[in-house]
């Protein structure tokens, strides 16, 4: 079996192991859903307040803000990192030294593992869909073609979500557990990706500042693509942008593993 065959099937082995263990905690995952589900409903009292009786703000229409909350929670549940939160777990137990020893590098166990989790959650995500337009709401895609441009935004979104939670997860070499600066991360992430409150709502300063960090790859550039917020040839701009932090933050991704790579040497581990 050559090398590229090789790294195909421990590819799609460590993808169906991840699927596997997600699996086996169906129940919570399932809490976890109708914990979404009640998150978007409180979004959505949340945006009826705030708009009152005005129909739209800043040219955005209320059911449109609702539908944009409404994606961006499903978006949020089904990238919710789960590869990186187990680097820690390795590193502190010493199983790391066998993922070294295995013939798929360990960043791309760690990707592999994030596909398995990813994709076993679309399913749930399918089955919530519809009390999740019940308790928030929903519109269609502005057009046809900003429906495509949407599926490639979110898969770059998805890669760009997946380093930085990577990157995230390898502090654990220095610091053994990585819950406070992941709970840091998240909070920035999510304000900046325009999880809380779109890019649109922000002032102008910090909305140029949120456009040109890499969070909004995994939010906000998706679903404005797909509400027609982003159109045309502005829309492949920002795609383009998501395709340049994905190319960055791997690069970032590399340069840390080289520097984790000699500590677990020189570490004996």
């Amino acid at each position: 079996m050559n090398g590229t065959a090789l790294k195909v099937r421990s590819w799609l082995a460590f993808c169906r192991l991840q699927a596997r263990a997600v699996t086996v905690y169906r129940a919570d995952y399932a809490l976890g859903l109708a914990g979404l589900i009640i998150q978007i409903y409180l979004f959505r009292v949340v945006w009826v307040a705030v708009y009152g009786e005005h129909r739209t703000v800043h040219g955005v229409t209320l059911p449109l803000q609702i539908a944009y909350s409404t994606i961006v929670s499903l978006q949020s549940w089904v990238f919710m990192p789960r590869a990186s939160e187990q680097i820690p777990q390795r590193v502190r137990e010493g199983t790391v030294a066998m993922d070294l020893l295995r013939p798929l590098g360990f960043l791309h166990q760690v990707i592999a593992c994030q596909v398995g989790g990813t994709a076993v959650l679309l399913p749930f995500a399918l089955v919530g869909l519809p009390f999740a337009v019940l308790a928030g709401g929903a519109v269609g895609p502005a057009s046809a073609l900003a429906a495509g441009e949407y599926v490639i935004a979110l898969l770059v979104g998805w890669a760009v979500a997946t380093l930085l939670q990577a990157v995230v997860g390898m502090l654990a070499f220095w610091t053994l557990e990585v819950s406070g600066p992941f709970m840091i991360y998240t909070a920035i992430s999510q304000f900046l990706a325009g999880a809380l409150v779109p890019l649109w709502f922000m002032p102008e300063w910090l909305r140029e500042t949120a456009s040109v960090l890499p969070f909004q790859a995994s939010s906000y550039a998706p679903v404005a693509i797909y509400l027609g917020r982003v159109q045309g040839s502005g829309a492949w701009v920002l795609i383009g942008q998501q395709v340049g932090w994905a190319v960055v933050v791997w690069v970032i991704l590399r340069l840390v593993w080289r520097r984790v790579f000699r500590r677990v040497t020189i570490q004996g581990g």
